[in-house]
């Protein structure tokens, strides 16, 4: 079976707003099944930028990691109930201090009379 030809059309034009975003338009981004937060990946080509999504490389990564806890019988609630040991894990790697301790001693944990 030979392999279809990319789609190549002009779309529209757009702006780059204040905070560095771009808009989709509506009709593309229901064409490409496209949601809020949907990954890109943002080529340089040249002058120009080509902008790739990865919604779909997403949800098969999502996929793959639900199929994989399944199989070994983790559930959703044993990997949540990690996350404030391995929150407080990484913030003393990163800053090499407790989040605890920081909170304890940071001005803004004064008291509310």
């Amino acid at each position: 079976m030979a392999a279809q030809a990319p789609v190549v059309e002009y779309l529209t034009t757009t702006r780059i707003g204040e905070k560095g975003q771009l808009t989709v338009p509506k009709q593309y981004r229901e064409d490409l099944g496209l949601a809020a937060g949907a990954p890109f990946t943002v080529l340089r080509f040249g002058d120009g930028l080509i902008l790739l999504p990865e919604q779909r490389r997403f949800d098969q990564l999502c996929a793959t990691i639900n199929a994989t806890l399944t199989a070994g019988g983790i559930t959703a609630e044993a990997v949540l109930a990690t996350l404030p040991e391995t929150r407080e894990r990484l913030y003393a790697r990163r800053y090499g201090e407790s989040a605890t301790a920081a909170l304890a001693t940071s001005p803004i944990s004064t008291q509310v009379k």
